[in-house]
């Protein structure tokens, strides 16, 4: 038992022995520990620590770097238009060897074209060289015989349909709805009202069938129940307010 034990620590021994020896790189928590620990014993004792190398103002000039002077910034302002220039070759290619055409004062006024349909009605200039007061007489003239002149006439008369006008019975009576004119006699005649009612589009066509068949003085279908001689809530008023102005 004692003879294997020993046996395997000195395989384990022969192993570490064995392994090679790991570098160390520098980088790690410990290390960095270290070398903060080492600036600062280099500090208290009064070591000077290098500083990095400064770089001077003409190389930083020089390689196109803004100062903040005008002379820096008109230099920079020059570069950069002259990289962003389009030569005048590559400015003809693009325009397929038309040559661009460069604003100058002393250029001649272009060209006009496809001007002819324009009106020179409002130059003064053109107009009084080609028209005098005789040839403005005779146009005037010739604008007011292409105009013809149309005397009002009388309105025509309504002509009868057969159907009672509705419009002449609402400017003709006088009593406001709900005030009762006219008796009206029956059982039940609310409900058979809404029931007569429902079959009409509209109180229009409501109050033209009650007046065709003997109304107001007459209600055989129960349009009027409380016989004040509209039918299902036909109003008058409405026409009655189109002849105040």
């Amino acid at each position: 038992m004692m003879t294997r034990f020993a046996l395997t620590f000195c395989a384990f021994g022969v192993l570490a022995a064995c392994q090679p020896a790991i570098p160390d790189s520098g980088v790690g928590f410990d290390n960095s520990v270290l070398a903060q620990n080492r600036r600062d014993a280099a500090l208290g004792a009064g070591a000077a620590i290098p500083q990095a190398p400064s770089v001077a103002e003409s190389s930083l000039a020089s390689a196109g770097f803004d100062d903040g002077s005008a002379e820096a910034t008109a230099a920079e302002t020059a570069r950069v238009l002259a990289a962003t220039r389009t030569p005048a070759s590559d400015t003809a290619a693009a325009n397929s060897g038309v040559e661009p055409v460069q604003a100058s004062p002393s250029n001649p006024a272009p060209q006009q074209y496809g001007s002819a349909g324009i009106s020179d009605e409002n130059s003064f200039e053109a107009v009084s060289g080609r028209e005098t007061i005789q040839s403005d007489k005779a146009r005037i003239a010739a604008n007011r015989a292409q105009y013809e002149v149309i005397e009002p006439e009388a309105l025509p008369s309504r002509s009868e349909t057969g159907q009672p006008n509705i419009v002449a019975y609402a400017l003709k009576s006088r009593n406001p709805r709900g005030q009762q004119i006219y008796p009206r006699r029956g059982f039940n005649l609310e409900s058979k009202s809404v029931r007569n009612c429902a079959q009409f589009a509209s109180p229009d066509q409501a109050q033209i069938d009650f007046l065709a068949r003997g109304g107001p003085e007459r209600d055989r279908k129960a349009l009027d129940p409380d016989g004040d001689g509209y039918a299902c809530d036909w109003d008058p008023t409405p026409f009655r307010r189109a002849t105040e102005g």
